[in-house]
């Protein structure tokens, strides 16, 4: 395996890689050199400065998954990665004390004029009645996104005695309560703070949320700090309210364009605070990113599921442990259904019976719709595009949960729906990873899904068996395990062999020829 790294990152990251793979280390690299060199790496790790559009995605044609060793993913086209079934990770807390620090730092040199005042030192002036500043004690500051880094935010601000004012429309009026804060439309927000801090995802609904609308109904005097992303504000706007006064100052980590061009107005206001997106630049921060993103390429270039992933749903880490042999059942099972079905699948049903707790149920079942479509599908299909992949097919995915069982604490079954009726597949978890099928359309089965495996349809009765195994031994096919399930004696019967080695087209003719054999299969997983 080979990984490309991009971009400048700690060393702690790039030793986490190279225990896993082949690493090129590559900061800086021209975009015309990763175009060309894309096509042979399996993992790409970057942070802001490589631009991942899908002309770079499209080129990697290797690509598993791609790293931003940060929390903002805006460099990279997700939507491409999920057509191309990449797995896009970041490390959404990684950077949370250094970029609620920095908010507070800017805060602190907004309302003590630091920057200012350390300028006319330097120069030789000695003029403190010029910077005069204003205190944060007993002040309201409006947080705008009440996310991790929006928190920590009002955590630190509510030791400087400041009142919290919150607009979140996604966060309930009682949590922000419990967080300290008062919930508030923005409109009250933006009337009441003394300060204001922007902490809010770019989405279409927030850009340009500050603009010169809402600017005008803020409070004269106001300071703003923007350390999320530069398009949250209308640079235009943001100018004309500070040179007219009514804003005092705006200290800004980000910009709409980065750098800003030399012609941006907010610039060459002595009022600002400027800084060159630092909300993730300490030394602790460009480890914990790097750590976390490097962790979690190497356990998807193993076949696992990451803890942050961007386009598909998320699993906590303390989950992992418990999820993995079930994604892997789950995808080895749709695999099977594949290979079994007399024509085009249609719908598949997963059902859940037992005590699952808080498992993700849902991603599960998409790991089933994984394997699935695996044959059908002319790119890799994983996690992240098997929904995509399935929808463009017209396969249906549901699942359901029930509290019952049968034999076992907790099962799965896969009911795949075609044309020509149902078949079923039901699988379990033994200890930690044991992984079995228990049952072939209600026949009582124990399967390994694994390797190669030979599966008949036939009558029950004598001598069928032990025609088949004598003729694989003449073809020097040896068996590795063997499990055969019936409904009545002298009925409708089946036999898996697990072997070793491929089975000549030869043999399994004969197979499928021999008297009492309705049907014969060769299943690979």
């Amino acid at each position: 395996m080979r990984v490309l790294v991009s971009d400048s990152v700690s060393e702690e990251g790039l030793a986490i890689l190279r225990q896993a793979a082949e690493v090129d280390y590559q900061p800086n690299l021209p975009r015309e050199t990763l175009l060309s060199v894309i096509g042979g790496y399996d993992a790409l790790m970057v942070r802001s400065q490589t631009r991942v559009d899908a002309a770079v995605i499209e080129a990697g044609t290797r690509l598993k998954v791609i790293g931003r060793a940060g929390v903002g993913v805006d460099n990279i086209d997700v939507e491409s990665a999920t057509q191309r079934g990449i797995v896009v990770v970041n490390s959404p807390e990684g950077n949370t004390i250094a970029a609620a620090e920095l908010a507070m730092a800017h805060l602190l040199a907004l309302a003590r004029r630091i920057p200012q005042a350390d300028r006319s030192v330097r120069a030789g002036e000695w003029q403190r009645n010029q910077f005069v500043g204003v205190e944060l004690w007993r002040k309201t500051l409006g947080v705008i996104g009440m996310g991790k880094i929006g928190r920590e935010v009002a955590r630190r601000a509510r030791a400087f005695g400041m009142r919290i004012v919150a607009y979140d429309p996604f966060v309930p009026d009682a949590h922000l309560q419990q967080l300290g804060a008062e919930p508030a439309p923005l409109e009250t927000l933006l009337r009441e703070s003394d300060f204001i801090t922007l902490h809010a995802p770019l989405t279409p609904e927030t850009r340009h949320l500050l603009n010169r609308e809402t600017l005008a109904q803020t409070k004269p005097g106001v300071r703003i700090v923007n350390c999320a992303r530069g398009e949250l504000i209308d640079p235009d706007a943001l100018a004309e309210f500070v040179e007219s006064g009514h804003v005092a100052g705006a200290a800004l980590d980000v910009f709409p364009t980065e750098p800003p061009p030399p012609d941006l107005k907010l610039l060459h206001q002595p009022q600002n605070v400027l800084t060159p997106h630092l909300g993730a630049s300490t030394q602790e921060a460009q480890v914990k990113v790097a750590v976390d993103v490097a962790e979690q390429i190497v356990t998807v270039l193993q076949g696992g599921a990451p803890r942050s992933p961007v386009n598909l749903p998320p699993i906590p880490s303390e989950l992992m442990t418990r999820v993995a042999p079930y994604l892997k059942l789950a995808e080895q099972m749709g695999k099977l259904h594949s290979q079994l079905a007399d024509a085009p699948i249609e719908r598949l049903h997963a059902i859940f019976s037992g005590e699952w707790g808080d498992l993700p149920l849902d991603v599960i079942a998409r790991a089933g719709l994984a394997g699935l479509l695996q044959r059908a599908a002319d790119a890799p299909v994983n996690l992240v595009n098997a929904p995509l992949i399935a929808q463009q097919r017209g396969v249906q995915l549901e699942w359901s949960a029930r509290p019952e069982t049968e034999l076992y604490p907790d099962t799965l079954t896969l009911i795949a729906h075609s044309t020509r009726g149902s078949q079923q597949l039901t699988g379990t978890v033994f200890g930690r990873a044991d992984l079995r099928i228990t049952h072939l359309n209600h026949l009582f089965v124990d399967i390994r899904p694994e390797g190669i495996l030979l599966m008949t349809e036939h009558h029950d009765q004598p001598g069928i068996i032990g025609r088949v195994g004598a003729l694989l031994g003449s073809h020097q096919v040896n068996i590795a395990g063997m499990h055969v399930g019936r409904e009545s004696p002298g009925g409708r019967a089946v036999m898996i062999l697990q072997v070793d080695n491929p089975i000549p087209n030869e043999a399994f003719e004969q197979i499928r020829q021999m008297d009492g054999v309705a049907n014969a299969r060769v299943v690979v997983l």
